[in-house]
């Protein structure tokens, strides 16, 4: 398993290194939900690039609210035009951890959350559908949006401190899996 790491991660390099471009961005609409995150694209043709992001979220809110989390998404990339330009597809797929009470979801995720908390784990992937405006040489905002599938296992608890379990189920969402509005940096 360590050496199929390391070799992994010796391939990024060397597609990093080959690349045109390589991108730091960060999602804002993440960043909206108190939740820091950085991703990474980088080219691995003229028309296809990888796009890693990640968000940890470990802050606790006044009144038991908490959206305790860490989320991975990898993507592939194909665009239209040409890479870090103009609109893009892609197929993602998305992994992570939660520990939430005391917040409202969009998507009618977890209704019940105002008097309940959820604790597990998700993964699953989609499709995407983007587009990259380039304002200089180094830097782009980008809006992007996903629909799919998340396997969701969750532990529901009484409370959002305390309480005890009331049950553990999983669960199967169809709908949206990535929202996005990034600012991105170029490194040459």
């Amino acid at each position: 398993m360590k050496k199929v790491f390391l070799l992994g991660l010796a391939l990024l390099f060397s597609l990093s290194m080959s690349a045109q471009h390589f991108a730091l961005k960060n999602n804002l609409l993440y960043d909206a939900t108190t939740t820091p995150n950085l991703g990474f694209e980088v080219g691995l043709s003229k028309k296809v690039t990888l796009d890693v992001s990640a968000g940890y979220n470990p802050f606790k809110f006044n009144d038991g609210k908490k959206l305790k989390h860490w989320l991975v998404m990898p993507e592939v990339r194909y665009w239209t035009c040409e890479k870090f330009n103009g609109t893009f597809i892609g197929v993602h797929a998305l992994g992570g951890q939660y520990n939430i009470a005391g917040i409202k979801l969009p998507f009618g995720i977890f209704p019940n959350l105002k008097d309940h908390r959820y604790d597990g784990y998700l993964y699953g992937g989609g499709l995407t559908l983007g587009h990259q405006w380039i304002l200089n040489k180094r830097w782009s905002i980008e809006a992007a949006i996903g629909a799919g599938y998340a396997r969701v296992h969750y532990d529901k608890y009484n409370c959002g401190e305390c309480g005890s379990k009331i049950e553990t189920k999983n669960s199967n969402y169809w709908g949206v899996t990535k929202a996005a509005l990034s600012i991105i940096y170029f490194i040459h």
